[in-house]
């Protein structure tokens, strides 16, 4: 059986990242991308759909981890009858070949040790051709091959490659497993330790670049690396999370492929990284959103692959028994061919933002603006599927339509700023069009509150990040009479859910855990608001469910007090960031709120 979401530690690349065990075993990892297969499958299923067990083979009386100061080399230390132990799990920064490094430490005692290693390609089904080649272990099948280096005696075992092996006070044993292309040599093998001091080095390096010095400076920092960690270098792009189908609800059907990039998150992204200090990572993003998004923009999508690509087919791993039973496992995301207007609003604001930063842009950057508003301007009035990719009919989405609103003001601000040449006049008509259609429709007067969609008397938690994007002040009536409606039939214990609990669903199974983001986006409102002190109490009843290194999902479900949904979680990491900076700013009177502003 998988343990919780929670109990799982991040390392990785920045090409790909693996999710190591509070028990000492990797039980995800696909190689050698974020969206390759993965080969290591065991939180989707069991051991044997792949993992990299090293633990001790005695009881263990206790376990502690922590990363390694401000970098993304995880230490877990295991304390047994007869001596601790160090595990120090890492990826070096991607060379020639990509490398998980294992050490293990003996800190007091002798611990005899257990290392079990179960390859098993194509989301856990493939099983390989293991041979021995001078003191390497090679696995081959198909297109895949991975290399096992160490000095510990291995042997065959039911399938698996194993190792028993004792570890003093003072020694170290490494194992250094590399993945290749199967129709080339062998990668060549590298110095663990040398390796270490190389990938602390580049961590400490780049940590070292943040200008966040506020409050929850440490959680802040490392929702920052985690942020980097999910970066595909080549391209820039940021992938949702390392996972697919961690459910929104345990035991149920919510289990969808994050590994990939989303336009819906475009802004908090930029704003996170550009308010951090690290405008050459937002930068890259930037560029990311451009070649994406490139082309017709009636062709554009709410999310792509981490090179740009588009047709991300959805598929089902059968074999696979899902996360506690939760099934189906998916591969691909059908939902990157729904029609959801609000990714214009993000790339175009996106674009301002950067600019707005001193971002040195594209030249055609501007030239593509352009060409997506005035596809805008044609299809604004149409129904879509809405932030949240409802996979039912169409309907006039709220947030849709604010960030359609957007787009246009954006547009214009730029032009206005900057002296770029644009229809001004017609986009201020469709600006005030689009304001005065939000405010009539998506307005409910019995409610005091702007719903999820036209005609609807349902709330949407998306609606909270009207006063951040600009489109009305936080304190309009309408507003806080939005907050409050929010506060009054959205939260279940302390947190916010992202759909109204009042909906009357076919779906029989739990409701899903409350959304991570969209408590924060309140806490964002507050902030606008002026009320500093409940914006601070809904920050920290978020990081106070963040795990023991600081990591989060998508969800939580507060009665079985468990992170649900896939892990870690890049948009809840950015809104943290966020509203750790808005809080801070607000206190220093500080004119640089993370917020999608309309100045």
């Amino acid at each position: 059986m998988s343990q919780k979401i929670e109990d799982y530690a991040l390392i990785g690349d920045c090409e790909t990242a693996a999710l190591v065990g509070r028990n000492g075993s990797i039980d995800w990892l696909c190689w050698p991308a974020f969206d390759s297969d993965a080969c290591f499958a065991a939180i989707l299923g069991t051991p044997k759909n792949g993992r990299w067990l090293i633990a001790p083979a005695d009881d263990v009386s206790g376990i502690s981890r922590r990363y390694l100061g401000d970098t993304l080399i995880l230490e877990t230390r295991f304390e047994t009858e007869n001596g601790t132990v160090a595990l120090i799990d890492f990826m070096p920064p991607r060379g020639k070949a990509s490398d998980i490094v294992r050490l293990v430490r003996g800190l007091t005692g002798t611990v005899k040790m257990r290392m079990e290693l179960v390859i098993r390609f194509g989301f856990g089904v493939d099983i390989p051709w293991v041979r021995r080649i001078d003191h390497s272990l090679l696995a081959i099948a198909g297109q895949d091959m991975t290399v096992l280096r160490t000095p510990a005696t291995t042997r065959g075992e039911d399938m698996t490659t194993v190792s028993d092996f004792e570890v003093k006070a003072g020694e170290t044993v490494p194992f250094v497993l590399t993945y290749g292309p199967s129709h080339l040599d062998p990668p060549e093998a590298i110095d663990p330790e040398i390796a270490l001091q190389e990938t602390e080095k580049y961590w400490q390096e780049w940590s070292g670049r943040s200008t966040h010095d506020g409050e929850y400076r440490d959680l802040v920092m490392r929702s920052l690396i985690t942020l980097k960690a999910l970066t595909f270098a080549p391209t820039g792009g940021i992938v949702a999370a390392p996972t697919t189908s961690l459910p929104e609800k345990l035991g149920g059907a919510r289990n969808w492929d994050y590994r990939f990039c989303w336009l819906r998150d475009a802004t908090f992204t930029l704003l996170a990284l550009m308010n951090s200090g690290y405008t050459e990572e937002a930068l890259a993003w930037h560029n990311w959103l451009l070649r994406a998004a490139a082309g017709s923009p009636a062709n554009m999508q709410i999310m792509y692959g981490i090179w740009g690509q588009r047709r991300l087919l959805e598929w089902e791993a059968g074999w696979l028994d899902g996360y506690e039973g939760s099934q189906p496992v998916r591969v691909g995301n059908a939902a990157h061919a729904q029609l959801q207007l609000d990714v214009y609003g993000e790339l175009i604001d996106a674009f301002h933002q950067s600019r707005m930063a001193k971002l040195q842009l594209d030249d055609e950057t501007w030239s593509l603006e352009c060409a997506v508003l005035q596809h805008l301007a044609e299809v604004w009035d149409q129904p879509d599927h809405g932030i949240w990719e409802r996979r039912g009919q169409p309907r006039h989405y709220v947030f849709s339509k604010v960030m359609t609103w957007v787009a246009f003001d954006r547009g214009i601000k730029s032009a206005e700023t900057f002296g770029f040449k644009a229809p001004l006049l017609h986009w201020r008509a469709l600006r005030e069009a689009i304001h005065r259609d939000v405010c009539n429709k998506g307005f409910d007067a019995e409610e005091n509150a702007f719903v999820e969609s036209y005609g609807s008397k349902l709330l949407d938690a998306s609606v909270l990040l009207l006063p951040a994007v600009g489109f009305l002040p936080a304190g309009d009536p309408r507003i806080r009479g939005t907050i409050a409606a929010v506060e009054k039939h959205m939260m279940r214990d302390g947190f916010v859910l992202r759909h109204d609990p009042r909906e009357v669903s076919e779906e029989t199974q739990p409701i899903e855990g409350a959304f991570l983001a969209c408590t924060l986006w309140l806490a964002d409102a507050h902030v606008l608001a002026g009320d500093l002190e409940k914006a601070q109490i809904l920050l920290d009843r978020v990081v106070g469910i963040a795990n023991d290194v600081g990591l989060l999902a998508e969800e939580y479900d507060s009665g079985a007090r468990r992170q649900t949904g896939n892990f870690p979680q890049a948009l809840t990491h950015i809104a943290l960031i966020n509203t750790a900076h808005n809080l801070s700013a607000a206190r220093q009177e500080c004119d640089k709120p993370a917020v999608q502003r309309s100045k």
